[in-house]
């Protein structure tokens, strides 16, 4: 999209709050994904061409924020069994969240956008 856009505007399409857009914008603003011109046709709009900015790099830009709300139990420190499983879950999230990162380093901006594409063209004719 060449044309910028507000964050109300953006607000409006995911029925969210502007404030809390313009705090996740800054973040990327930070890192050269977006920029913002003022003014009366002034709005945010990408920094770099969608085919160079990968889902990994707005994930490092928003801080890294954890992938998995599911985390290890520390009801009973001393129990062995808890230590045990633990100790497993926190491998498995460990590579689990490898492969994630990996996958997000393969997908662009333009990845997304062409699939948001198909997607909108196949289901706007069901309706």
């Amino acid at each position: 999209m060449d044309k910028p856009l507000t964050s109300e505007q953006m607000a409006a399409f995911i029925d969210g709050n502007p404030a809390f857009i313009r705090k996740v914008l800054a973040g990327l603003r930070e890192n050269n994904i977006v920029c913002s011109t003022k003014g009366h046709h002034g709005g945010w709009r990408l920094c770099r061409p969608a085919s160079e900015v990968t889902l990994l790099d707005i994930y490092l830009a928003l801080g890294s924020p954890g992938l998995f709300a599911l985390g290890n139990r520390n009801e009973n420190p001393q129990c062995l069994v808890e230590q045990g499983v633990n100790r497993v879950m926190s491998e498995t999230f460990t590579a689990a969240e490898e492969l994630v990162l990996a996958r997000f380093k393969s997908l662009t901006l333009q990845d997304i956008g062409s699939e948001f594409i198909s997607y909108f063209n196949e289901k706007g004719h069901e309706e």
